[in-house]
């Protein structure tokens, strides 16, 4: 639990009765923005009222406060929480004015309708009482870190939505799992990381309250803390992308990397690729009501847009983000780019041959744009206790992974935790996340329990449909006026043959030969009077995960089942005796 968290939180009994628990967030989260940036502007304010008295224009106001302060954003008013409390009867109103004057890229109170709260509050006759409490913290970076702010927003949030009966996951992602992310998003450029000066570039299109971008950072910086990382994000939920902008601007970068919006109808960064991609995109979120957006974009995008390769189910739009981040990544003339994404297990194996998601996997294979998928423990999540996946995709592969896939089992290191938080019970400590991380590093050399390396056509199959013939009340088979069989449709059939199978690879096998071979030996032995309709013959891609770390349990031995049966009806017996009795 965050300290800070609990202590802003328990500001929210002073608005008990006024305002119902699922509504204090809408005071409380922009209170605790406004406080921050107050602390971050407060010892150079002289400064910016001087040189907004000499500079109308705003843009050469911002270069000349950059220059005398070294920070992006500033404010002009005559108010702060210093003097607020001053003027007992204009307080509402000093508030107002203190909100206006921040430099236009600080929208995020507008994402809060804090105005209309500043209104309720003052009727309530609580305004005067909260801000005084907020000026009771401190709540500067060199006091509170970026880690202890982003732990208490996460807080905030989750006690807000528990208040409000919402899912906290839509707004965030467990730190242990971002963290193993970022281990494993960097883990083949780390090298590169530690160059002196290097600048990168990180993308977030679902960037929630920032958690991934500022781990991503924290991570980069760790290794080398003249590495300038600029971040960039999208969101579409009004308060996380003011909690994510706000946050990103306490620490200087740039108010207009974080776009408020729908990443799927309208990219913010379009024609913008990045070194570093991640996601954790909504699972299983219908996206029937972007639909038409999503088609007419891929139509009119032709071969190379973001949605060519194909369009999952309307019913669940992850895959949706998987190929916008492909999408993002760095051209590999421009030195590449590498992306990491936390989605369910659907987007493993969901869809038949040629559906939407196996075509999007079978483009991605077939790009080798698949580096490693991982899997994490369940009851990961602070929503859900279902399985969860990092996808690792890499446009620029290592020599030695090129052409390859690495799957890794990291559903076994995991550490039990003191207190459940929502639906998650586990973490991974950092000796789980090492373990997992050295899984990747050890790539064909790793313990084979729990990772396995496939050649990209592994996954891959045809799907074949196999006919036999309808027959007449005699038993003869039915021909059409050239003499062939005609199929029974109750007994059609289809069979998935694999790319390999009988050892083969695609391309050095023909396609006929390897489906030919497995119907002469799989299907022709059972029903001699079938045939391959080789018109409706389907390409399709899975990725089986389970399958490749599936170890065979012998059932128990018959006479120990016996014994236990045999005691349960002893126990029965004796039970109903004592109820005759």
């Amino acid at each position: 639990m965050s300290t800070l968290g609990s202590f802003i939180w328990s500001i929210a009994d002073q608005l008990r009765g006024p305002y119902r628990p699922n509504q204090y967030g809408n005071v409380i989260l922009p209170l605790t923005i406004l406080r921050r940036l107050d602390c971050i502007l407060e010892p150079d304010r002289e400064t910016v009222r001087e040189l907004a008295a000499k500079y109308d224009n705003p843009n050469r106001l911002k270069i000349e406060v950059k220059k005398a302060t070294g920070r992006p954003f500033y404010n002009t008013s005559n108010y702060s929480f210093a003097n607020l409390l001053a003027d007992a009867d204009g307080l509402a109103d000093n508030l107002a004015d203190y909100i206006d004057r921040f430099s236009p890229d600080v929208d995020v109170f507008e994402y809060f309708d804090f105005k209309k709260e500043i209104l309720a509050l003052e009727k309530a006759g609580l305004l005067r009482e909260v801000i005084t409490s907020f000026k009771a913290i401190d709540l500067h970076p060199d006091v509170v870190s970026n880690a202890d702010m982003g732990d208490a927003f996460e807080y905030i949030i989750r006690k807000f939505n528990e208040a409000a009966n919402e899912t906290s996951g839509d707004h965030y992602t467990p730190r242990d799992a971002i963290r193993l992310l970022v281990d494993l998003l960097f883990a083949e450029r780390d090298a590169d990381l530690t160059e002196a000066g290097i600048v990168r570039t990180l993308y977030d299109p679902t960037a929630g309250t920032g958690g991934m971008l500022a781990l991503a950072e924290e991570h980069l910086l760790a290794q080398n803390p003249d590495a300038k990382l600029s971040l960039y994000g999208q969101e579409y939920n009004p308060q996380s992308y003011a909690i994510c902008k706000s946050d990103l601007l306490a620490k200087g970068h740039h108010a207009t990397n974080i776009a408020f919006g729908n990443t799927l109808t309208d990219d913010a960064f379009k024609g913008r690729q990045f070194d570093f991609c991640m996601s954790n995109p909504p699972y299983g979120v219908d996206w029937k009501q972007y639909a038409k957006a999503v088609a007419k974009e891929r139509d009119e995008a032709g071969p190379y847009g973001r949605f060519a390769p194909g369009l999952p189910s309307t019913s669940d739009g992850q895959m949706l983000f998987l190929l916008h981040l492909v999408h993002k990544m760095r051209a590999p003339e421009d030195g590449g780019g590498r992306a990491g994404i936390v989605m369910n297990g659907s987007p493993l194996f969901n869809g038949a041959a040629e559906s939407g998601p196996s075509n999007i996997r079978k483009w991605l294979l077939e790009n080798d744009l698949v580096d490693a998928i991982v899997a994490l423990p369940t009851n990961m999540f602070f929503n859900t206790g279902i399985a969860t996946y990092i996808w690792i995709l890499d446009n620029t592969k290592h020599p030695d992974r090129k052409g390859k896939v690495q799957l890794i089992d990291g559903s076994s290191f995991w550490t039990k935790m003191r207190k459940n938080l929502g639906a998650k019970n586990r973490e991974l400590s950092d000796a789980d996340r090492a373990k997992i991380v050295r899984l990747y590093a050890d790539f064909e050399d790793a313990d084979p329990d729990f990772s396995k390396v496939l050649r990209n056509d592994e996954f891959g199959y045809w799907t074949v449909t196999v006919e036999r013939p309808l027959v007449d009340e005699d038993g003869k088979p039915v021909v059409d006026r050239k003499g062939k069989p005609k199929p029974d449709t109750k007994k059609r059939d289809t069979e998935n043959v694999s790319f390999t199978y009988g050892g083969s690879t695609v391309g050095a096998a023909d396609k006929t030969e390897v489906i030919q071979a497995y119907f002469d030996a799989e299907v022709k032995p059972h029903v001699p009077d079938a045939w391959i309709d080789w018109a409706k013959v389907k390409t399709g891609y899975e990725i089986p995960f389970t399958r490749h770390f599936y170890k065979y349990v012998p059932p128990r031995p018959l006479a120990e089942i016996d014994a236990d049966l045999e005691k349960q009806v002893a126990k029965i017996l004796d039970l109903l005796r004592e109820v005759e009795q």
